[in-house]
């Protein structure tokens, strides 16, 4: 169960992709979590203080999210780990789609104000790493190559449909086709 802390940031998460950063205050976060007013501030003083414990928070959801993905489905291949990218995808876009939201107001966010952007880089390395270690199970020879190719793409995926939704969106073509072709695993001699 999420502790108060854990509380106030999925209720910013909610106010985030509800409202955008414009709509994002402390005394928005407590109205959302349910709790008193005052409560958002004793825990994040700053709205900087917030948004980098939010940039956090996020960050641990879509980990949360693909790693039930990954547990469940086992991407080994190339096409299992395109399969696996195509429903990630439609989760952060359906269910989890405030989640998706917040982090792309974010990110615009943190092209006007660079201290945001240390807490997405530090946030980004992380999933980098682990993203390197799915793309090696499922065969890469370069995952360093590899990685911003997939991801890049993945991204621009999941924002074209959080901006215009497409009730039949599927992307497991789209992303099948580009990680086969991307993803080339040794061949034994």
């Amino acid at each position: 169960m999420p502790g108060r802390r854990e509380e106030l940031l999925d209720a910013a998460i909610e106010v985030l992709g509800e409202s955008g950063m414009h709509g994002l205050t402390h005394r928005r976060v407590d109205s959302a979590a349910g709790l008193p007013a005052g409560s958002t501030s004793n825990h994040f003083r700053t709205r900087d203080a917030l948004l980098d414990a939010v940039v956090e928070r996020f960050s641990a959801r879509e980990r949360q999210i693909w790693e039930d993905i990954a547990a469940r489905l086992h991407p080994r291949t190339p096409v299992e780990l395109a399969l696996a990218m195509a429903e990630l995808a439609r989760g952060l876009t359906g269910p989890h789609r405030r989640v998706s939201l917040a982090r792309y107001a974010i990110l615009v966010e943190a092209g006007i104000q660079p201290s945001l952007r240390a807490r997405l880089l530090a946030t980004g390395a992380e999933v980098n790493t682990w993203f390197l270690t799915w793309l090696r199970l499922a065969g890469s020879t370069d995952p360093v190559r590899d990685a911003p190719l997939l991801m890049n793409h993945w991204s621009g995926l999941v924002l074209h449909e959080l901006a215009v939704p497409d009730p039949a969106f599927d992307p497991s073509v789209q992303l099948t086709a580009l990680v086969t072709r991307v993803i080339r695993p040794e061949v034994p001699a």
